[in-house]
């Protein structure tokens, strides 16, 4: 199963937007997909006495990441960087586990020119320090507000087959490394 993250909390966001269109392509795939949102993060994981005991409501979040074969991480670009509820949240998961030796692909959706590279490259040196297989395949999509049609929905064909070829690459890296069928 891949775990499909997306890297904000942000009411209405075009990461969810664009995650949307993810969660079509791997159906289409017949990969099965979790989806594990950051805007439903149980706030008591916040509490400072979550970093000597995660509260019980986090216990979905760190198991979905434990049992997914693969992540495919959809992040915006907050000020230059990754979001802080993104960064919190992986703050928070099991150490070494939870990245140790996963494959995790990258997403980044900005509405500045450079499409959330910046972040994207911030999240690959985290993956990489948790020794995690970093499939070398990026999207970015910058100016993200006109490439939207009024419906939350990709404009442009290419974009939407580049996160389909995207997507079909990462499920062949996953099922290599991890030398399972994903496919149905």
């Amino acid at each position: 199963m891949i775990t499909l993250i997306i890297g904000t909390n942000r009411p209405g966001s075009n990461t969810r937007k664009v995650a949307r269109h993810l969660e079509e392509i791997y159906a289409g795939l017949e990969v099965p997909l979790h989806v594990l949102d950051l805007a439903h993060i149980p706030p008591e994981i916040f509490s400072q006495s979550s970093y000597a005991e995660k509260p019980e409501s986090f216990q979905p979040f760190s198991e979905a990441i434990l049992r997914s074969a693969g992540l495919h991480v959809v992040t915006p670009e907050y000020n230059g960087s990754i979001p802080g509820v993104l960064k919190y949240f992986i703050d928070m998961l099991k150490f070494p586990e939870s990245f140790e030796r996963r494959p995790v692909c990258f997403v980044g959706v900005a509405a500045g020119i450079w499409g959330a590279l910046r972040p994207v490259e911030q999240l690959q040196v985290i993956f990489g320090y948790r020794n995690a297989f970093l499939f070398p395949e990026r999207v970015f999509l910058p100016q993200i507000n006109g490439l939207l049609d009024d419906a939350g929905r990709l404009k442009d064909p290419e974009l939407l087959q580049r996160l389909k070829n995207q997507a079909e690459g990462f499920v062949d890296f996953v099922e290599r490394l991890q030398k399972v069928k994903l496919r149905g």
